[in-house]
């Protein structure tokens, strides 16, 4: 398969990601009783100073779940463009395939360490995917002989 092709593949995975995330992300309430209830509220209703901002556990939490997702939407819309150059010259795109291809390796790890499988699932899809893109961007030979 083609780079242009693996990497348009990576580009919609990259959105669906982004907007299973948000969808999930934003209509989470708690679920699991009164313990994890409690401990969301504590979460938004203990306020202390940090780097000179008062903030909340919970503005780190949904924070972080933003620039997550955000991410995600920097990666798809990366990975289109990226897509556009290997049309030309497939070999340009290789060091970012490579870079992104570990960045979703170690996303996978993180998910497993601290989170559910669910977020693993298309960050090992994605990384699959650019490793194959590496694999196929091979530059483009010359078949013009000089005499």
């Amino acid at each position: 398969m083609k780079p242009t092709t693996l990497l348009r593949i990576a580009s919609v995975l990259a959105f669906l990601q982004l907007l299973a995330h948000t969808f999930l992300f934003l209509r989470a309430s708690p679920s699991h009783g009164v313990e994890e209830v409690a401990v969301v509220e504590a979460m938004k209703t203990h306020y202390f100073n940090f780097g000179g901002f008062t903030r909340s556990y919970w503005d780190f939490y949904f924070g972080y779940g933003i620039f997550a997702a955000f991410n995600v939407f920097i990666e798809g819309v990366l990975f289109w463009q990226l897509a556009t150059v290997a049309k030309t010259e497939p070999s340009r795109i290789k060091p970012m395939a490579a870079l992104f291809c570990f960045a979703n390796i170690v996303y996978a790890l993180l998910c497993l360490k601290f989170f559910f499988i669910i977020p693993v699932v298309p960050d090992v899809a994605l990384a699959i995917i650019l490793a194959l893109a590496y694999i196929a961007a091979r530059q483009k030979r010359n078949d013009r002989r000089l005499y």
